[in-house]
């Protein structure tokens, strides 16, 4: 990808994050699903970790080699043909230094946004504030050295915690961490697995500014998350567990019946390869 063309696509994935409505992106985990949902009309894509760690045969957490995640990103920006903002986890590095060279090598996939989590890897205990403010601090640096006005979305990991912490105090902590990677140069705070509506709507109010929360069964609907002033909606692992689970009951059908009715789908050869015939972008 030319820089250009990335500098114009990380201009206009910003611009997404206006708040005047709540902005959709299903996580992606590979080329092929990539293109789907690009086809389907999404208008920006996210990667999940979990997605393309498993799918490249490897545990979540930063157990993926990092140049294989790199190149699977790459595929993914290519086959999406919009915006990408791609799951770095905890930035592939134990100090801000190596944080940094993470996220160059990155933006040179063509990505115009990551995620950046302030646990250890592998949904360890959280850092530190002002060591994962340093973390964020020095991803937007890296981002402004090359060019790239990537939008960095800040992952507060405290609803991922079972430390038996007083919701109260769990969600100052979260609001003061919030405010401390916005003023490092986060664009957007993730509070992944925050779905109670009144505290949801709490930090919003106290942080101002854009909030991406996860789908799923029993969060609150588009609607009602617009209401509270969520921006930004991401699927995490939730799509790949969904087309992992139709193909596990799909063989496991097939091995209790011994018959292959259940392999019909609406959803075909034909249909996947129109994805990448010439002129599908």
């Amino acid at each position: 990808m030319e820089r250009q063309e990335q500098i114009e696509l990380a201009q206009t994935f910003r611009r997404m994050h206006d708040r005047t409505r709540v902005l959709l992106l299903p996580n992606a985990w590979d080329a092929l699903s990539a293109r789907l949902f690009a086809q389907r009309g999404f208008a920006a894509l996210a990667t999940t970790s979990a997605g393309v760690a498993w799918s490249l045969g490897y545990a979540d957490g930063e157990q993926a080699p990092l140049d294989e995640v790199l190149a699977a990103t790459a595929r993914i920006v290519r086959a999406a043909a919009v915006p990408v903002t791609a799951d770095i986890e905890t930035g592939y590095g134990e100090t801000p230094e190596e944080v940094a060279a993470t996220v160059r090598a990155v933006i040179a996939t063509g990505v115009v946004g990551i995620n950046l989590e302030d646990g250890m890897p592998g949904h360890g205990p959280l850092r530190e504030t002002s060591e994962a403010a340093a973390r964020v601090r020095a991803a937007r640096a890296a981002a402004d050295t090359a060019g790239v006005p990537i939008v960095i979305n800040a992952r507060v990991d405290h609803w991922m915690q079972h430390d038996g912490a007083e919701p109260a105090a769990r969600l100052a902590d979260a609001i003061e961490r919030g405010r401390a990677y916005l003023a490092a140069g986060a664009d957007c705070i993730y509070p992944i697995g925050l779905a109670e509506p009144a505290t949801l709507a709490a930090l919003v109010r106290a942080l101002d500014a854009p909030v991406n929360v996860a789908a799923g069964a029993g969060m609150p609907g588009l609607a009602e998350l617009a209401r509270l002033g969520v921006a930004r909606v991401s699927t995490a692992t939730r799509l790949t567990t969904l087309a992992l689970g139709a193909v596990d009951r799909a063989l496991a059908g097939v091995q209790a019946s011994g018959n292959f009715e259940g392999l019909v789908a609406d959803f075909g050869y034909a249909d996947a390869q129109q994805l990448f015939e010439p002129g599908s972008n």
